[in-house]
C-alpha cells in the first residue's frame, strides 16, 4: 500500500507556500498601514481603477463574501472606498477607491513590488516557469 505523504502532497505544498508568502508580505504593510489581508486585497483590486462589487471580488480572489464584506466596511468607514449603486443591478454594490485609497495605494505599490522581486530573485532562472505552471493552474476553473 502506498503511505500518503502529505508534505509531498502538491495542494498541500501550494496552500502552505501561498499562506507563507502571504503573511510574510502582510507583515510589511500591517505594520505600516494597520490593514488585514482582506483589506489589502480589496484595496488591490480596486487599484485598477474600475468599480468593482463585493460578488466580483469574491469570485476573483476566493474569500468568503462576508469577509470582503467586511473589510470593505472597514475601508469604507475609513474613507479609503465608497460604495455606488451598481449599474445594471440594483441589489448590489459599486466600490471604488477614493483619493485618499489612491495616495495609499500608491504607498503600497512600492512595498508590494519589491516583495515580488524579492521572491523572484530567490526563484531565480525557475522563477519564469514556475509563474506560467502557476497560470496554468490559476486559469483552470
Amino acid at each position: 500500500m502506498h503511505r500518503f505523504q502529505l508534505s509531498a502532497f502538491l495542494p498541500y505544498q501550494l496552500a502552505v507556500a501561498a499562506g507563507r508568502v502571504s503573511k510574510a508580505f502582510s507583515e510589511r504593510y500591517r505594520a505600516e498601514f494597520g490593514l488585514s489581508i482582506p483589506e489589502w486585497r480589496v484595496l488591490a483590486h480596486l487599484a485598477g481603477g474600475d468599480a468593482v462589487s463585493v460578488r466580483e471580488i469574491h469570485a476573483r480572489v476566493d474569500m468568503d463574501k462576508s469577509k470582503v464584506s467586511r473589510a470593505a466596511a472597514r475601508l469604507e468607514q475609513a474613507g479609503l472606498i465608497e460604495k455606488r449603486g451598481h449599474a445594471g443591478d440594483r441589489r448590489l454594490l459599486d466600490m471604488r477607491l477614493t483619493a485618499k485609497g489612491q495616495e495609499l495605494m500608491a504607498r503600497i505599490v512600492p512595498i508590494a513590488d519589491a516583495y515580488q522581486e524579492e521572491l523572484l530573485a530567490r526563484l531565480g532562472a525557475e522563477a519564469e516557469p514556475f509563474r506560467a505552471a502557476l497560470l496554468r493552474i490559476l486559469e483552470e476553473k
